[in-house]
């Protein structure tokens, strides 16, 4: 940044420094070159009213001139002139009165240069001669004062410059490094830090907010990461003991235990097992966004064809509305209400009542059981995986404790939730999915 505000305003402090050297040069130059002019053209009158040895300097007070014959003798001279050889020879081109240019006198040490004008007059009482008056030129003209001037201050205000940038932009840098330090120091196992936020209320601010935000959502992806680990291992760790127990009491021991029995034992363990795999596997899909090609799905057939295809060990009443159309994978939208299903026919004591309609834009699917019902305190937490409320709720009751959040999830994957309310009849749990009607069902 330092290096590239330098370049630029080196570019423009050279253009701006040329075109003042150039602009006061000019400037000087013809201010004296006109003041020579009138000096010169009033010797011209001034001589023509007669001879005159010593002129009578103008009244713009320019002290050297001369009046010089064609063979070069000084025939008349102003004080500050007498005695001094012809300042110029230069005469004008044919049909010209007037010629300027500078004069240089004296010996290479000691040589003085004069910006000089200089008028023919072709019959003075002289003859024919020039009369020349001429300016010291200036040290700024002679010696490059200006240029070397210009170049010092443009100099200068580089340096400035410089360092105003690099001081600026290393303040304007500095919170970033640091931001950057503590990002290098935190690590997977410890991600509790957050950045601290400066009291600037600026963008560097705002960024250390959105990156404290953006910790503390990857703290919490990483400890249900951690938890769901724990947990699935957990789940498998525990038929899996149960089916090597098993298989290892049937090898030592054949004639205790039933073969037929064992391998009964056995194969429904390994079903579970089989179970508790594909919703880890469906889960991990899910996490990672993977989804079927979105299609109309008409929320009535669907219920009709899950509710024929899985046996229930209660009644199924159904109140569904036609028409009610949404988009997504049927297969994923099949799974969640098959879950549903599976939820309330384990748990409901006589009957399982599912509803589908339509309220403004959206699609309302509900699930209703007549058992015990979920406490209101704990219906978010049935959507956590692995929980289980009570001993009705357990393993034993064929559950892996991954149905609703694997439900919620393709929910929220539908752009849609999936909540527990109050029941309608005073009893047993009620599940309501509500997803974004299809745009062609709202038209």
């Amino acid at each position: 940044m330092t290096l590239i505000a330098i370049i630029v305003f080196a570019l423009a402090l050279g253009m701006g420094a040329f075109a003042t050297w150039q602009v006061v040069e000019n400037r000087l130059t013809t201010d004296l070159v006109s003041a020579a002019a009138v000096a010169a053209r009033k010797t011209s009158l001034d001589i023509g009213k007669g001879p005159a040895n010593i002129i009578v300097l103008p009244i713009n007070r320019i002290n050297r001139i001369q009046v010089v014959a064609n063979d070069g003798r000084v025939v008349a001279a102003s004080p500050a002139m007498l005695g001094m050889p012809p300042i110029t020879r230069m005469r004008p081109a044919d049909g010209d009165m007037r010629v300027d240019g500078t004069a240089c006198l004296g010996s290479l040490l000691e040589r003085a240069c004069y910006i000089t004008v200089g008028f023919r007059m072709a019959h003075s009482v002289y003859g024919d001669v020039m009369v020349y008056a001429a300016v010291p030129e200036p040290p700024s003209l002679r010696t490059n004062f200006l240029e070397i001037t210009l170049a010092l201050f443009s100099s200068g205000l580089l340096a400035l410059l410089g360092w105003g940038t690099w001081h600026l932009a290393g303040r304007t840098l500095a919170p970033v490094e640091r931001i950057r330090t503590e990002m290098a120091e935190i690590t997977a196992s410890d991600l509790s830090r957050r950045m601290p936020v400066p009291a600037t209320e600026d963008e560097m601010a705002q960024l250390t907010e959105t990156i404290n935000a953006t910790l503390e959502r990857l703290e919490h992806a990483v400890e249900n990461q951690r938890r769901f680990a724990s947990d699935a291992s957990h789940e498998l760790r525990t038929p899996l003991t149960g089916l090597r127990t098993k298989l290892e009491l049937a090898i030592f021991d054949p004639e205790s235990e039933n073969p037929l029995e064992t391998m009964r034992s056995a194969l429904a363990d390994a079903e579970r097992l089989q179970v508790l795999i594909e919703d880890l596997l469906l889960l991990a899909r899910l996490d990672a966004g993977v989804r079927g090609p979105p299609e109309p799905i008409d929320l009535a057939e669907l219920v009709v064809s899950e509710v024929e295809r899985r046996p229930s060990r209660h009644e199924v009443l159904l109140k569904l509305d036609p028409g009610v159309v949404v988009r997504g994978s049927r297969v994923q939208l099949g799974r969640l209400l098959t879950n549903l299903l599976a939820n309330a026919d384990r748990h409901a004591v006589s009957e399982v009542r599912v509803q589908v309609r339509g309220e403004r834009d959206e699609a309302v699917l509900e699930v209703t059981d007549d058992g015990l019902g979920i406490p209101a305190g704990e219906r978010e937490r049935v959507f956590q995986r692995f929980t289980r409320l009570d001993s009705a709720r357990s393993r034993d009751a064929g559950g892996t404790g991954l149905g609703l959040p694997i439900a919620r999830d393709i929910a929220m994957a539908h752009r849609g939730r999936l909540y527990a309310a109050d029941s309608t009849t005073g009893r047993g749990a009620r599940l309501v999915l509500r997803l974004p009607l299809s745009t062609s069902a709202r038209t």
